[in-house]
């Protein structure tokens, strides 16, 4: 869900996730003005339709943008947001994969893939198990402010949080208390 619609498990989540999804407002917005059409008219809805089933030919905040303004026919719910049996919202939430991804710049090459996904799944976090929550969620802000974990150290923290139980996953605000809780186990 959206940062407006939930209480995030950190403050610090809670101000990156506006961050991103200020970002993606703004790529749709430029992206739409750019092309005529008033960011929140009907010709936009058109359009957004266009840009969702067709996610390989834009940047990832644009397809986010674009999936941010429709309503799914299937369930009624925003696209890719409803209910995890909804094959609609599922089918276009596995398509949002396949947008582009450019690196920002002074990043590691790879970053911007783990933002989107990152991003992603904190956004519709419904669609993902406890442990993909959170690691997912702990490791946004470092990958916002440019980081991005080694394989090995993903591994480890992996590691870390198989050891906790799906409540523990879901109360968590930090790695460290992950390696707290994970201690001895």
């Amino acid at each position: 869900m959206t940062g407006d619609c939930r209480t995030w498990r950190s403050a610090l989540l809670a101000r990156v996730i506006a961050e991103i999804e200020s970002e993606i407002r703004q790529a749709w917005e430029r992206f739409a003005v750019g092309l005529d059409v008033e960011p929140d008219s009907s010709e936009a809805v058109e359009l957004a339709w266009l840009v969702a089933d067709d996610p390989a030919a834009y940047d990832w905040r644009t397809v986010d943008g674009a999936i941010d303004r429709l309503s799914c026919p299937a369930c009624g719910s925003r696209l890719t947001q409803g209910p995890a049996a909804c094959e609609t919202c599922e089918f276009h939430h596995r398509m949002r994969f396949g947008a582009r991804e450019v690196d920002r710049r002074h990043v590691p090459p790879g970053n911007e893939h783990a933002v989107r996904v990152a991003s992603a799944v904190a956004r519709t976090r419904h669609r993902y198990s406890a442990r993909a929550r959170v690691g997912y969620e702990l490791a946004l802000p470092d990958l916002v402010a440019g980081d991005l974990p080694s394989t090995r150290q993903a591994q480890a923290g992996k590691a870390l949080i198989n050891k906790l139980t799906d409540d523990e996953c879901d109360r968590v605000v930090s790695f460290a208390e992950v390696e707290q809780l994970a201690r001895g186990r």
